[in-house]
Formats: structure tokens, sequence, C-alpha cells
């Protein structure tokens, strides 16, 4: 069954906004401009490639400048893919609702014909993963206090999500190419194409797993049940990436260096946390803190789900405000050694009690509730210099 829907338009505005074969309601979105292609093109001084600042698995995204001289960040989604309208509908749909200083900010969208765009302002200083994260260059110098600053910050957008909206929200994709930063290096989560709304009377959706890898909790890359502890994991992950510099994989350290996890695990149970903290800080931190954001990190990585903190815990913890009970410190699930070790046919026995492992298709899993929800492809804008490889 063929569906159109309507988005708001913009006074005066010409263009046709109706989608075809969406199956998702946007009634409800309000507060959105919509831009014209033809205004967007030349925004961007026709899609230059001197103006793409990211691209990704449904498009690209640009710099522009507005007529009213507003500098904005323009998300185009690749028209070849059916499921990727479904993402940028529920991106506008989550985003268009909701404010938060740790949030993106967006300003409005194109449906015209085929284009569809996501507008949103500019962020100057780009992503963690171009500036902080890896072996890429960036003229940034990020300093104890400024990294801080960063993991609180995106702390309080991830409670908020969790907590303060109604109902509350997923996110899905957590991970530092999808944390910008703005001119004063304020941290802004990005990217909500993948985001699910949870009701309250849910304990998790079953849902195909989608997202990155690194980042993605036991729980929902074995058995697809994504909850918002599954969020929590991957903010632990992104904890670690920041405090220690480095991507959660890095395949040349050494085999015992190589992943994220793994090293912080190794250097906790033989006392040697601070050796986590990334050298190029020079000592010049304070290192009780820094030990506490690596312990943080531990606990939100935790295999079961029940024992990661709740996002405003974590928050309280990050700002010295609530205790760390390191005896709920255990060694944290690290997904990645099933995965290598059933994509090499070494663990045939784990495989079968684990269950299919299906990366990019899951099966669903309806022991949460009566109705069932599925997501769709993943929308994930990498960074063109994204150095988390």
């Amino acid at each position: 069954m063929t569906c159109c829907f309507h988005l708001f338009r913009k006074k005066g505005s010409s263009s046709d906004t109706r989608l075809t074969g969406v199956d998702l309601d946007v009634s409800e979105i309000q507060n959105v401009n919509i831009y014209t292609y033809k205004e967007l093109r030349n925004a961007t001084a026709g899609f230059s490639p001197a103006n793409k600042i990211g691209q990704g698995g449904f498009g690209e995204v640009y710099k522009g400048k507005l007529r009213n001289g507003s500098q904005v960040a323009i998300k185009v989604l690749s028209a070849e893919s059916r499921q990727g309208v479904r993402e940028f509908l529920t991106e506008i749909k989550v985003i268009s609702s909701i404010e938060h200083e740790n949030l993106v900010k967006l300003h409005g969208c194109c449906v015209e014909g085929k284009h569809r765009i996501l507008v949103y302002g500019y962020l100057e200083n780009n992503s963690l993963a171009q500036t902080l994260i890896g072996s890429g260059h960036s003229s940034i110098q990020f300093s104890w206090s400024t990294r801080r600053n960063i993991c609180v910050g995106v702390a309080r957008g991830l409670a908020f999500l969790h907590e303060e909206v109604r109902p509350q929200i997923i996110h899905r994709d957590i991970k530092a190419s999808n944390v910008l930063l703005d001119k004063d290096l304020q941290p802004k989560i990005s990217d909500f194409g993948l985001a699910k709304l949870i009701p309250p009377n849910l304990t998790h959706i079953s849902t195909r797993v989608a997202g990155t890898a690194g980042y993605l909790a036991p729980e929902y890359a074995i058995r697809n049940q994504v909850t918002r502890k599954s969020d929590v994991y991957s903010f632990g992950v992104l904890l670690l990436e920041i405090v220690s510099g480095r991507p959660n994989t890095n395949r040349r350290l050494p085999d015992e260096e190589q992943y994220l996890l793994t090293r912080a695990w190794d250097l906790y149970e033989g006392g040697e946390t601070e050796k986590l903290v990334d050298a190029f800080l020079d000592g010049d931190f304070n290192i009780e803190e820094a030990i506490r954001f690596c312990k943080i990190g531990l606990l939100c990585t935790q295999d079961s789900p029940h024992l990661r903190p709740s996002m405003s815990t974590v928050l309280e913890m990050l700002l010295g405000e609530k205790d760390l009970n390191e005896e709920n410190v255990t060694k944290p699930g690290m997904i990645f050694e099933f995965v290598e070790a059933k994509s090499a046919g070494k663990q045939k026995g784990k495989s079968e009690e684990k269950g299919n492992f299906l990366l990019a298709e899951g099966k669903q899993d309806e022991s949460s509730s009566s109705e069932t929800m599925s997501s769709f492809a993943t929308m994930t804008f990498t960074a063109i210099y994204d150095r988390s490889n």
C-alpha cells in the first residue's frame, strides 16, 4: 500500500513536499522549515566537493551558507534507497520535537522530488573522530579540562534523551563521529536516523542490529535487544576513547593492545589504570579524576545491562556527586572477541550456544512485548577524516 505524507511547508514555497512509499506517520512534525532544492544548491555552491565535510552510507554532508547569512551543515541523502527515507523521517521526527544544549539543532529539511536533505546548524570543530580520536591531524589541543567537559556534555545529552523526554529515546549509534563540537568545543550529539522511541511499559525493543562495530552492546549484537543500557555501553566505549585519545580498535598496535576495552581492563586489573590516559596530556591532568572516568567507562561496558548504571547516575559519577562502587566493576562485555572468533570458524560450539549472530540482519525476538518493532538500514555519516579504523 502506498501512502503519501505532507511535511509542513515554508510560507511561499512552491516545492513539492510529498513523499511516497513511506510507512511512517509524520503528521505531528512541527517547527520545521522547508527549503527548496535550489536554495540549498546555492548555499553549497552547487554541492561543491570543496564544501563537503562528511560522507556515509546514505549520502554526504556539506557546509553551506543560507541567504540570511547562517552557516549550516547540509546532509544530503542518497536517492537510491527507500530505506533511507525512513531514517530521514525518523531523524526529523525525533530531533524536531526536542531541544537541548548537547544535541544538534535541526533548522529544516528539503523534500522535493527525490531530494531528501536535512539542514543543521554548522558546528565549527567537526566531530571527535576528526579531531581527537586516532592518528589524524588537528590543531585543537584537547586539555584534560576540555575532555572532561565533553564527557559530561555527552552524558547530559544522553540522560536527557533517556530520562527527560517522553517517550524516551534510545539513540542507538553513539560514537566519536556522531559527537560534534562547536566553536567552544561544547559537544552536540548528532545523527538520530537510527533512534528508537521506547514506551514506558517495555523493558527492551527487539530490532535488527544497526550501529557501529566496536560500540555495540553484547545483548544488542547477539540477541537483537536494544535498551537505554545499550546506549550506556556505547557511551562507556566513547568515554574510554576520549580519556585515552585512541579509537576502540587499532590494528596497527600489538595484538594485546588492539582493543581499547581489553587494554583498559588489563590495566585496571594490574592497578595501572593511569597508563590508559592519553600521553599527549604529558601528565597535565587530574589523575584521580582521570582514573575515575576510566572506571566509569568500564562500569558502563559491563556484559550484563543490569550491571550498567543509568545515564543520570553516570553523570553524577562523572561530576563527583556520586561514588563509584568498584565492587560492581567486572570484566566488560567484549563482543568483538566472539565476532572475530566466529568469523574465523574458531568457536562453533560457542556460536551454537550464543545463537545466530547476524550483524546486518537480526531475527526478531518478541519477548519484550506483543508488538514487534523493527528498524531498517543504518544511516551513519562518518566524517571524511574519520580516524576510527
